[in-house]
């Protein structure tokens, strides 16, 4: 019988990396990582490259990992690398130990997105192959096995799939969608003053508390399996698309329909929540919400 991939994840993880934490249940609650001294667990500084590096996620994983002293390259086509054609690539690489992709592709239709994750995740692999690095790090999304009547979830598999056929050892990082996003959620859902929202189960996390486990990941030893990172509370979508239109004041008209999908996908209370034993972050929707615009 194969071990609990939970307990592997947990015993590595808390074995590599100094991090504030406490357990509730049969998960594990993130509470903060202690980034005012340089000083880290590798003892050395290493090279980290993050592809993604000026987005949402990147651009505070970045600022993270140069705060414990590492060398942190952010890669992003503004940096002069380019993930499809391989441009500025082995030169970002050359040196690194670790990789962390958390790029997104720039178009979600079905053919473009699965193009940019297969032709993106090749290049990066082999880039890494190259480069000898250690460990390849890559944001996924909960629910992506569940979720294959989708273009973008089939094309977050495919880049799963390419990741556990190469020879790089890795960790896959599956998140639930950030709190960042619901507004999007309530945008894809509106026609004129309604908003058609599924009532399905959802498990949202602050980007903040995604960036920080990523920290905490990268200068750990590499799992050679998947993590699933969430929220602290479930919350129903039509519930959580509510809080959010409230506190927007906005004078939409809310409406729950089972039939209302995610993204036009068809989802249940099991498609966009985590499995058993998440890692989940310490941050709360409703807090999340009464912060100023500028600290979010």
């Amino acid at each position: 019988m194969n071990p609990d991939p939970w307990k592997i994840s947990r015993t590595k993880i808390y074995a590599i990396t100094r991090r504030i934490c406490h357990r509730s249940g049969s998960s594990i609650v993130w509470t903060g990582m202690n980034t005012n001294s340089i000083a880290t667990d590798a003892a050395e500084s290493w090279k980290i490259v993050v592809i993604g590096g000026s987005g949402l996620i990147g651009s505070k994983l970045v600022r993270n990992l140069r705060k414990l002293g590492h060398e942190v390259v952010s890669a992003s086509p503004s940096s002069g690398v380019n993930t499809l054609t391989g441009e500025g690539l082995a030169a970002a690489l050359a040196g690194a130990r670790v990789v962390v992709d958390v790029a997104n592709s720039p178009s979600f239709e079905d053919k473009a997105v699965l193009e940019f994750f297969e032709t993106a995740g090749r290049n990066i692999l082999a880039a890494e192959a190259v480069a000898g690095v250690t460990h390849h790090i890559a944001l996924s999304v909960v629910g992506t096995d569940r979720m294959l009547a989708s273009g973008y979830f089939r094309a977050k598999m495919a880049q799963e799939t390419l990741i556990k056929a190469a020879t790089i050892p890795y960790t896959i990082v599956r998140a639930t969608q950030f709190f960042e996003f619901i507004g999007a959620i309530a945008q894809a859902a509106t026609d004129g003053q309604t908003v058609r929202v599924s009532p399905a189960m959802m498990q949202p996390i602050v980007s903040d508390d995604v960036a920080a486990a990523l920290t905490d990941i990268a200068i750990a030893a590499p799992l050679n399996g998947i993590v699933e990172l969430a929220g602290p509370e479930p919350i129903r979508m039509n519930e959580l698309v509510c809080q959010f239109l409230t506190v927007q004041g906005d004078s939409r008209e809310l409406i729950t329909d089972a039939g209302a999908g995610y993204f036009g996908t068809e989802v249940n209370d099991q498609s966009l929540t985590p499995g058993e034993n998440p890692i989940l972050g310490p941050t709360h929707f409703a807090d999340w919400l009464r912060q100023p615009v500028t600290a979010k």
